[in-house]
């Protein structure tokens, strides 16, 4: 009895595992944002889309931007042409304006970290995605960036009642006031 109900549970797990489709990944790692836009936009062509990203120090590349991509079985419902932007800059007001220039172009926020790029320092790095067959979506975005605390408060209060939703937070250096609280927000456009 004993026997046949292990033999059972194991028959179904082992059913139950083979209903659940594979996701494969695909790990990226580079000190040049454009490097890292390129091989992004090489993965999603073969059907990958942005998972994660975060900056650090790598034990064998130093400081870089590592990204993952993940690409969903075949026969999954994911079947977009994704496109990736990303934008990196140590000034807050050249983010803001190409995050809405972007967000035109009907790119989405996905994602921010900060990292050392080989050649601008210290920088913050925003992934934007868009459907490559649907580029609509239009969304209005709102960068702060603030060294105390409880200016942020204030700034994301204001914000929250203007509707904009926070999508994304870092703490890095900027090159006008060294250290700051970054964060984005988005509300849907006026249409």
């Amino acid at each position: 009895m004993i026997r046949t109900t292990l033999l059972t549970l194991a028959t179904a797990v082992a059913s139950f595992a083979a209903d659940i489709p594979a996701i494969e990944y695909r790990v990226l790692a580079t000190s040049k944002t454009s490097t890292m836009e390129k091989e992004m936009n090489e993965a999603a062509a073969q059907g990958f889309r942005f998972a994660a990203a975060m900056g650090g120090e790598t034990a064998f590349g130093g400081k870089e931007a590592v990204v993952t991509m993940a690409k969903p079985a075949p026969g999954a419902a994911e079947s977009a042409a994704w496109r990736y932007l990303l934008l990196a800059t140590n000034r807050t007001s050249t983010m803001q304006k190409e995050i809405a220039d972007a967000a035109r172009q009907g790119y989405v926020y996905k994602g921010q970290t900060v990292f050392h790029s080989a050649f601008g320092g210290q920088e913050v790095a925003v992934i934007l995605e868009r459907d490559a067959a649907n580029s609509t979506a239009r969304d209005e975005y709102l960068l702060l960036a603030t060294s105390k605390t409880s200016t942020m408060q204030k700034e994301l209060s204001d914000a929250g009642r203007d509707g904009y939703e926070l999508v994304g937070m870092t703490v890095g250096k900027t090159a006008m006031r060294g250290s700051e609280v970054l964060c984005i927000l988005r509300r849907p456009a006026a249409r």
